[in-house]
């Protein structure tokens, strides 16, 4: 009975932390801009090239400064055929994607680069916190 009650137990933690990910998971557009990337709203002049804004329900009032993202595409907004490279990344917030924002997020060109077609311009995502 024990051994059951047990086996029960590490099968839920185990499912617990296959899925906390998905669960913390949110869905979006993403765009992109181009370079250069040196002019931020949290940091002035920065050079890193992993950069992405956000959207003003993900700003906080720049409190999403520094907040890193896993992001993959999950399909084209518009029909794009393989608009996804099945690839994620992960960036940083570094700026605000001030109205009219056409994404979620906002990624460099290097970094939509990774996850998706630069031709497809827009596409769905899913990004989770890390």
């Amino acid at each position: 009975m024990i051994k059951m009650v047990l086996k029960f137990v590490v099968t839920v933690i185990v499912f617990a932390q296959i899925l906390a990910p998905i669960a913390e998971a949110a869905q979006g557009r993403a765009v992109f801009y181009d370079p250069p990337y040196t002019k931020s709203a949290c940091y002035g002049n920065q050079y890193e090239t992993m950069v992405t804004g956000v959207r003003n329900n993900l700003w906080q009032g720049s409190r999403a400064c520094g907040r890193r993202y896993r992001v993959r595409c999950i399909g084209p907004t518009y029909n794009f055929p393989r608009a996804c490279t099945g690839r994620s990344v992960i960036v940083k917030v570094v700026d605000l994607c001030r109205e009219p924002c056409n994404g979620d997020l906002n990624l460099s060109r290097d970094a939509f680069r990774v996850i998706a077609n630069t031709d497809a311009g827009n596409v769905r995502v899913e990004y989770t916190p890390i």
